[in-house]
């Protein structure tokens, strides 16, 4: 069964199927049953790091779901130890290694200023960008892009890049919309994915999305994933659990109000907002 949305076109005419499916906090033999039932249940978008220390269980879980490689969409991203060019290449290897794939369709620096490189991180997202950049011309890599990436430090990478990012993934939900960041991405053709787009769970607690999803006959995962949707943002929800895998993926057949989307509008800080990529600890 193939994912029944749309998809988004990159800026560079790839395209990305217009939700993925989350595996932060899953570990290897959780991950690998998760992402095999997602795959089988329409799921055609997988999101992994390798901080998440689960790419191969993600990987595993890619060949017992029997679906073609080339009807997937698989991410990964360059963690925090490895932004210079000769460890970016060899951290690129090592994912492609541990997810068994002969590719990546999308590879992200996943913080903009680590703390190992906080006195140089510019320079350090250039040299780990052209190994990235060499991986697409190696065929490695389809597109490359960034992932928790303020306005000023896209502003510091982009002059230079020869192949430019195509996503910016940060931490977008209703508690935190990121304005400011969703409003660069836009006007840098940028796709804004949306992890934690329902806030670790905390987005099942607020009254008033509860009342949303009385209201549509929907659950309030379905109700924030739908609002996210209509933003034009790319959510990454993710569950272990079966029945929520299939039910997150059951978006496409309504459509918020206007006015019950400035309701969810108005959610801002109810559930925690996005840390800053300048001072996080590691």
């Amino acid at each position: 069964m193939k994912q029944v949305e749309s998809d988004y076109v990159l800026s560079n005419g790839k395209t990305i199927p217009s939700i993925g499916f989350g595996t932060w906090q899953a570990e290897n033999e959780v991950a690998k049953e998760a992402v095999k039932t997602a795959i089988l249940s329409g799921y055609r978008h997988i999101d992994t790091a390798a901080a998440y220390k689960n790419e191969a269980g993600v990987g595993a879980g890619i060949i017992a779901s029997g679906v073609s490689r080339d009807e997937l969409f698989v991410t990964s991203k360059l963690w925090n130890t490895e932004h210079s060019y000769k460890q970016a290449q060899a951290a690129i290897d090592t994912s492609l290694s541990e997810l068994q794939l002969d590719y990546l369709d999308l590879y992200l620096i996943h913080w903009p200023n680590p703390i190992g490189y906080r006195d140089h991180w510019q320079e350090a997202n250039l040299e780990s960008w052209r190994a990235m950049e060499e991986a697409v011309l190696a065929g490695k890599i389809k597109s490359i892009g960034v992932s928790n990436f303020y306005p000023h430090h896209l502003d510091a990478l982009l002059p230079h890049v020869k192949i430019r990012p195509v996503v910016n993934q940060i931490f977008l939900n209703p508690s935190d919309r990121q304005q400011a960041v969703v409003y660069y991405n836009q006007q840098h053709n940028l796709i804004t994915e949306a992890y934690s787009p329902l806030g670790t769970g905390k987005m099942f607690t607020i009254k008033e999305l509860q009342e949303l999803a009385t209201k549509y006959q929907r659950s309030v995962a379905q109700v924030v994933l739908r609002w996210s949707l209509q933003k034009g943002y790319l959510p990454l929800p993710k569950s272990v659990t079966t029945s929520r895998i299939k039910e997150n993926l059951e978006v496409f057949d309504f459509e918020l109000s206007a006015a019950d989307m400035l309701i969810i509008d108005g959610l801002q800080g109810v559930a925690g907002v996005a840390k800053d990529p300048d001072i996080r600890d590691f």
